[in-house]
């Protein structure tokens, strides 16, 4: 089994930055997909940004430019560097990761999730 441990989140202001992570813990493995999904109220978990075990990245359009997702592999932790906070970026944010060589194919797809931290943006 995996655990994932998010922090980070916080109540901000528009424009601001904030740094989520997310430390993995018990079983690990040699090719994997990490990445960061989000859930606004009323909304479906939607992908954020995601990083593969080869350290290519990928990125939903409206986060480009502003958000930096990376790794640190001695510490078994991803990174999402949010950055020009935007109101619409309010959401619990989750950590996901997908073990094995293939990139997920959206939220079914996913073998294990952290709890969530709450990231607010306030206009």
């Amino acid at each position: 089994q995996v655990q994932l441990v998010e922090s980070g989140g916080g109540l901000v202001q528009a424009g601001a930055s904030l740094r989520l992570s997310c430390a993995a813990s018990g079983r690990t493995f040699s090719t994997y997909t990490m990445g960061w999904f989000r859930q606004a109220p009323g909304k479906e978990r939607a992908f954020v940004a995601a990083i593969r075990w080869t350290g290519s990245t990928y990125y939903t359009a409206s986060v480009k430019g502003r958000f930096t997702i990376s790794k640190d592999d001695a510490k078994n932790t991803v990174y999402l560097q949010m950055n020009s906070l935007k109101p619409e970026d309010t959401a619990v944010y989750y950590c996901a990761v997908k073990r094995g060589p293939d990139y997920y194919d959206g939220a079914h797809d996913i073998d294990y999730w952290g709890q969530g931290t709450q990231v607010t943006v306030a206009s």
